[in-house]
């Protein structure tokens, strides 16, 4: 079955406060962006690669694949106004009409090969497959007029990336108009009166978004170094 993979990196990252969006920032030596591909590249070489950025950043993603001799196959599509609009442009720059494809965020280098694995199985038997994890604290839910109420953490989970779906329907449903309820991909599936998929997640496939986060991927790629030498 044909696999695609759109990695949405159309966001500017200002809670980061880099120089550069979160994407092009260097982790373990080259930009975030490139661990993330590499992933992906790594579970199935033929998996269509769709890098969906802000089309003001082409020259700049060109010239870094250029000076870190970048050679993961992949191709980039203009992003929208919103992530929305980003990934369905992604959706639209898919070569095939039939198949399945992965909806990821791109600062999320640290995703195991087997939840992808996992994702497009799940996807081809089902329709969709999204990635969770089981919440470790407490939580409590917060009213309007300030007071807040236990809630029972084993029916909740958070929700990370790749959210992956069978090619046809996920296109379909970005038909729509878009609608603030839309916070991820599976809320956009979800509008269609489709029931998703959840499948287990990895714990550490953090969303980069603040300095502090950065210093805790720096630590999680010095892990992985260290695991390939012993």
């Amino acid at each position: 079955m044909n696999k695609a993979a759109v990695l949405v990196a159309g966001g500017k990252g200002s809670r980061m406060g880099g120089p550069v969006s979160k994407q092009y920032l260097p982790l373990a030596g080259k930009p975030v962006l490139m661990h993330t591909l590499e992933v992906f590249y790594q579970v199935d070489p033929s998996i269509e690669l769709i890098v969906v950025l802000p089309e003001s950043d082409f020259e700049l993603w060109e010239e870094l694949v250029k000076s870190h001799q970048f050679a993961v196959p992949h191709h980039c599509v203009a992003g929208g106004n919103s992530r929305f609009q980003s990934v369905r442009n992604g959706l639209s720059g898919i070569s095939f009409e039939d198949g399945l494809v992965a909806i990821h965020d791109a600062v999320r280098p640290f995703v195991k090969q087997e939840v992808i694995r996992a994702s497009f199985e799940e996807a081809a038997r089902n329709g969709s497959a999204i990635a969770v994890v089981a919440l470790k604290d407490s939580i409590r839910k917060l009213t309007d007029d300030g007071k807040s109420f236990f809630q029972e953490r084993q029916y909740f989970r958070l929700v990370q990336t790749p959210q992956t779906f069978q090619l046809a329907k996920i296109r379909k449903a970005f038909q729509v108009t878009e609608l603030p309820q839309f916070t991820d991909d599976a809320t956009v599936y979800e509008h269609q009166g489709w029931q998703v998929s959840l499948i287990p997640g990895n714990p550490e496939n953090i969303k980069l978004t603040t300095p502090e986060d950065l210093v805790y991927a720096e630590y999680l790629m010095g892990l992985d170094q260290l695991k390939k030498t012993n």
